[in-house]
Order: structure tokens, then C-alpha cells, then sequence
């Protein structure tokens, strides 16, 4: 932020969007958390796992979230949402990112509007990926000059 200021209104205008009620807070962190296991970034799980921590999540929640697909503890709507992330960034089977099936089975869950919502959480978290891959921010301290220099 310091050399582009303003990419703060684009990321608060991000967190905002997300945080819009449409889809529970629980569920965006899940699935940032997952990106970020996805995108190999301490800095992102950590941040992500705190996160959640602080928020009331269980544990044994945040730590399935490795292993989603066989855990008891998430609900259908939680699992298409972990599963759009994963397709998203891990690219999809049938050979496109999100096939009509999965779409099909988040809109059963999901409304207009909290489609869209997911969709923006994702963006989300990939606008910092590349930041926390580059710059090597240290995980838990605050933002400053814990960069990699």
C-alpha cells in the first residue's frame, strides 16, 4: 500500500463486498484458508487460521479444512464453497474451472447474490496471494518492514 495507496479502497471494497451478510463469515475463511493451503502460503493459512480462531471456529474445523471432502465437520453449503475455491484455483476435472455440475449444486445453495459473493471472496484472496508469495510477509506480525527486503 505503500507505493500504490490506492489499492486500499480496491481491498476494502473487497472485504466490505464480502462481509455483506449473503454468505456466512464461517464460510469465507474456510475457503480463504483453503486457498491459501492451496497456494502453499504460511502467511495466508496462518492469517486465515487466526482468523477463525478469533471468530469462534473449533479446531478440529480449521484443521479438516486440509482435507475437506472426507470431514464430518462442514455443512453441504460449507463444502461447495471449499470445492469452488479448490476448482477455482486448482483447475477442473471435465477440463473448464467450474463445470455446469458444480455450479448447479452451489446455486442450490447459494442464491444470486451469494454467488457473487463467494466469487468476490475468492478474488479476494488471490489479490494477496501474489503478495504474500513475493514479498514473504512474516506470518502473525504487523504490516511494516517484515518483508522480505
Amino acid at each position: 500500500m505503500e507505493f500504490f495507496p490506492e489499492l486500499t479502497a480496491i481491498s476494502s471494497a473487497m472485504a466490505k463486498a464480502t462481509l455483506n451478510g449473503a454468505v456466512p463469515p464461517a464460510t469465507i475463511g474456510l475457503l480463504q484458508l483453503r486457498a491459501g493451503q492451496i497456494a502453499g502460503s504460511t502467511y495466508h493459512t496462518v492469517r486465515q487460521s487466526n482468523l477463525l480462531r478469533k471468530s469462534g471456529e473449533t479446531e478440529e474445523r480449521i484443521t479438516a479444512v486440509a482435507s475437506w471432502q472426507d470431514a464430518p465437520y462442514f455443512t453441504e453449503p460449507e463444502r461447495v464453497a471449499l470445492e469452488l475455491v479448490e476448482t477455482v484455483l486448482s483447475g477442473g476435472s471435465s477440463g473448464e474451472r467450474v463445470s455446469d455440475e458444480l455450479f448447479a449444486r452451489a446455486a442450490a445453495h447459494y442464491d444470486d447474490l451469494a454467488l457473487w459473493t463467494l466469487t468476490v471472496a475468492i478474488a479476494q484472496i488471490c489479490f494477496f496471494i501474489p503478495v504474500a508469495a513475493i514479498a514473504k510477509p512474516i506470518p502473525g506480525k504487523p504490516p511494516g518492514k517484515n518483508y522480505r527486503t
